[in-house]
């Protein structure tokens, strides 16, 4: 059985692959490499699928009114530092 999120955020989810909808209207594939938590609120990293882009961000995990999950932009500088060092930290402490 695959696990389908589908909700008015903009994405489908299967499986570690989402889709996120631009406010272009363009659809763009992440794969959920890690989710984790921070200061009570949990994010995801993503990275997207498309070849020529390598490069991971990090959106906040929350949940609308019908309890469906979203994905946020991280808007504070100081928040986003804090996620990105957890998460250096966390794939740190997993090399070891």
């Amino acid at each position: 059985m695959t696990d389908k999120h589908d909700c008015d955020c903009g994405c489908l989810e299967e499986e570690n692959i989402i889709v996120l909808v631009d406010e272009e209207g363009a659809e763009h594939e992440f794969q959920i490499i890690d989710t984790i938590e921070v200061d009570g609120e949990r994010y995801a990293i993503l990275l997207p699928t498309d070849e020529e882009d390598d490069e991971a961000i990090i959106l906040k995990v929350g949940t609308d009114e019908q309890g469906n999950e979203v994905y946020y932009e991280i808007e504070d500088d100081e928040e986003w530092e804090k996620v990105a060092d957890a998460w250096q930290e966390m794939i740190e402490e997993e090399e070891v």
